[in-house]
Order: C-alpha cells, then sequence, then structure tokens
C-alpha cells in the first residue's frame, strides 16, 4: 500500500487513475503471481495481458512528461519484482537491480509500449481523410499565441521527440 505516494498527479489525474487500477488489478492477483506452482513466464504474460492494458488504456493520447515515465517504470519494476522475486547470490538473498530486471523483460517496458502505441495512433491519424473530426483537430492552428515563459509540453512533441530518436523525418 505505499505506492500511493507514487500516484499523486494533480495535473494529469487519468495517469493517476490508470496507476491506482493497475495496482487493484496487481492485489486482485497477487495470489496467482506469488504461486510457486506457476512458472514466471505464464506470471510475466499475465501481467502483459490483464494488469499492462488496465494501465496503458487510451496511453495513446497522454503526454510523458518526465515525472510521469518515472512513476510508471516504478509500477512496472514493482510488479516485475514481486513476479520474479529476489535472487541468491553466496547463500544471501538480494533484489535484483533495474538492469537486472530489464533483460528479465527483454527492454519492453511499459514506456516504450506507450511510444510504439502513440506512433501507431500517429500513423492512423496521418492516414485519415482529411474531413475527419479527428484529423481536423490534429491540424487545428490556435489563433491565440501560447502565453508566455515556457511552452508546455504536448502530445506532438512527444511524437516529434519519439520520431527523431527513431531518425525518422516526417514529410
Amino acid at each position: 500500500m505505499h505506492w500511493i505516494i507514487y500516484i499523486i498527479d494533480v495535473q494529469n489525474p487519468e495517469v493517476k487513475e490508470r496507476i491506482a487500477l493497475c495496482i487493484k488489478a496487481y492485489y486482485a492477483n497477487l495470489k496467482f503471481f506469488k504461486s510457486r506452482l506457476v512458472n514466471k513466464g505464464s506470471k510475466l504474460k499475465l501481467y502483459r495481458t490483464i494488469i499492462r492494458p488496465i494501465v496503458t488504456y487510451a496511453s495513446e493520447t497522454w503526454v510523458l512528461k518526465e515525472n510521469r515515465i518515472r512513476k510508471l517504470l516504478v509500477l512496472e519494476r514493482k510488479i516485475i519484482r514481486g513476479i520474479f522475486g529476489p535472487k541468491k547470490e553466496n547463500q544471501t538473498w538480494r533484489i535484483k537491480n533495474n538492469e537486472e530486471l530489464d533483460k528479465l523483460i527483454k527492454h519492453e517496458n511499459i514506456v516504450n509500449y506507450i511510444k510504439a502505441q502513440r506512433l501507431s495512433w500517429f500513423g492512423h491519424i496521418q492516414r485519415m481523410p482529411e474531413a475527419r473530426a479527428t484529423k481536423k483537430i490534429f491540424k487545428w492552428n490556435s489563433i491565440t499565441t501560447r502565453p508566455r515563459g515556457r511552452p508546455k509540453y504536448r502530445w506532438e512533441d512527444n511524437i516529434v521527440q519519439d520520431l527523431g530518436q527513431m531518425k525518422i523525418k516526417i514529410g
């Protein structure tokens, strides 16, 4: 129950709500995740098919800032640590570090999943006919100027950053 401190985010209540629902789903299936009769591969599949979709529902439209990325990664690592458990070295038990967990899930973390979903949605928007409302909203330009100060991070900025990381140029 100490996860509650990680989900407080006043500016983005839908991410907070998704994380809270994910925690509920994890605890509802905790008996399965802690069972020694079920192998770790099956537990990981259950996480990817039941728990992860709960937290990533409608994540294609999220603006991922650093604090939200950190909260999502912390959530995922806690669940993965619960699945894989501690590691025994030299007759002592220790918790696996983040690099070991990343290797176990083959670098397919929740943030990469959200980025892939977001790029998929962006491609869908680009292929839409110009008459569709979604495409009109995406192409819409505000008449007013943005307020003074540092500009707010937008969904489109996330897309440009993701495409830049993948070295893809948009035309």
